[in-house]
């Protein structure tokens, strides 16, 4: 059994599956194919990708990669607690430029379930976090872009960023460019 949950962007969902727990720890069954299906949540998962960041407020994004390697992202937490965000980069969306967040954490969870047309990005909030996500669409590095993680147009609250202190970035992140330069990507475009 799963629940699904839309954010304030109805297309970013956050979906919780049951927990079995006793004396000898807990199991969770975190995807099943039919149960997802059954949900709405029907993508062809070809890759799964885990990342360790050993420092808390490390800060990993904001990236996408661009048609024909778009990827739907369904993103949780093994280890650790991260601050998970997604901005709308949708042609034509009514909330093209917003972002919507999510706590995500080994305990709560939790997953979000990002769709093409997003970036995507998270900061760590403990020591240690291990993030496992599942992609739609195999990484090909020629395709990747990006969305600068401090851009003044999107104002994200990332929680451990006290007013001009820089997060543990890559070397590339801290060069990426802003909303405004975000290249228009018309097979995003959301018609009316």
């Amino acid at each position: 059994m799963i629940e699904v949950r839309p954010t304030a962007i109805a297309d970013v969902l956050v979906i919780t599956t049951r927990s079995w727990e006793d004396e000898r720890g807990s199991f969770s069954e975190t995807y099943q194919q039919t149960r997802f299906a059954e949900a709405g949540i029907d993508f062809p998962f070809c890759q799964d990708n885990q990342a360790l960041s050993r420092r808390t407020g490390t800060l990993r994004g904001l990236h996408y990669q661009r048609p024909t390697a778009d990827q739907t992202k369904l993103v949780r937490v093994v280890r650790g607690a991260i601050f998970d965000v997604a901005v709308d980069l949708r042609p034509g969306s009514s909330t093209y430029g917003r972002w919507v967040a999510e706590l995500l954490s080994a305990e709560n969870r939790r997953q979000m379930m990002i769709p093409k047309g997003f970036a995507h990005g998270y900061q760590t909030l403990e020591p240690d976090c291990e993030v496992f996500y599942k992609v739609d669409a195999p990484y090909l590095p020629s395709l990747e872009s990006g969305l600068r993680w401090n851009d003044p147009a999107l104002a994200i609250a990332w929680p451990l960023l006290p007013p001009q202190v820089e997060p543990i970035l890559a070397p590339r992140d801290r060069t990426l460019p802003g909303l405004a330069e975000q290249p228009i990507i018309e097979e995003w475009r959301v018609r009316p």
